[in-house]
């Protein structure tokens, strides 16, 4: 099977010298669902942002489907990998809904109709379909996170990555949000130290500390070794 995602040998510094990736590797299948777990620090955001470019290695490759990361197809890319912030105010910036889910097809040069259509399905998917004219700054937190999600989706990407989706979030949202990640057919990659969210609906996680990947596997196997679990500052659920 076709990867439709590939990280190879990636490293990254910052300005003042912090290298915040060292050398990380790994590859999704279509439709695998995959935590990505560590402490503060370890890596995990400034990886994710390495995904549609936003920020971009010393060394290694990023391959999304059969596409290599480069500067010259950015913005195909960044139609591929639909990244959600982990704060929904850093993508809802429109004032309605629709607008706001509207904004990626419209920018892609599709047809009204066509774009019309991806705002419906993205919303129905996310369980907002009767929000389309709501004033975007007026909804609730969790109801913010699906819109936001439902703004990549609406994009058609090849790959969901979220940042924290979970938090701040009461726990009827939490339990909504979780209801709709199972539900999404889509490759996913969560980044989120929610462990009872990683043992509820990720089959395979990916625990990084200090810029390594330290391990991927199956979830219960990893959950299961409460000695790893506590040298990489994470807590059994």
């Amino acid at each position: 099977m076709t990867n439709v995602l590939q990280v190879h040998d990636l490293y990254f510094s910052y300005h003042d010298g912090h290298e915040a990736l060292r050398g990380v590797s790994f590859a999704m299948c279509p439709g695998d669902k995959v935590a990505l777990v560590g402490p503060n620090g370890a890596g995990k955001s400034t990886l994710m942002l390495h995904l549609n470019g936003i920020l971009t290695g010393k060394r290694g490759d990023v391959i999304v489907g059969e596409k290599r990361l480069s500067r010259d197809n950015l913005p195909a890319i960044r139609a591929m990998v639909g990244l959600v912030f982990q704060n929904p105010d850093d993508q809802l910036f429109s004032p309605t809904v629709f607008e706001d889910v509207a904004f990626g097809p419209l920018h892609m040069g599709l047809p009204r109709d066509e774009v019309v259509a991806r705002v419906e399905s993205a919303l129905q998917a996310v369980r907002m379909s009767g929000f389309r004219d709501r004033l975007s700054h007026h909804l609730s937190v969790g109801e913010k996170k699906r819109i936001a999600i439902a703004t990549v989706l609406s994009m058609s990407p090849q790959i969901l990555v979220l940042d924290e989706p979970s938090a701040g979030l009461d726990p009827r949202a939490r339990r909504t949000l979780i209801n709709l990640l199972r539900e999404l057919p889509i490759t996913m990659l969560v980044s989120t130290h929610d462990m009872k969210l990683v043992e509820e609906l990720f089959p395979r996680t990916i625990v990084m500390d200090d810029g390594r990947i330290v391990a991927d596997g199956r979830t219960e196997d990893i959950l299961a070794d409460e000695k790893f679990l506590n040298e990489h500052g994470l807590e059994k659920p």
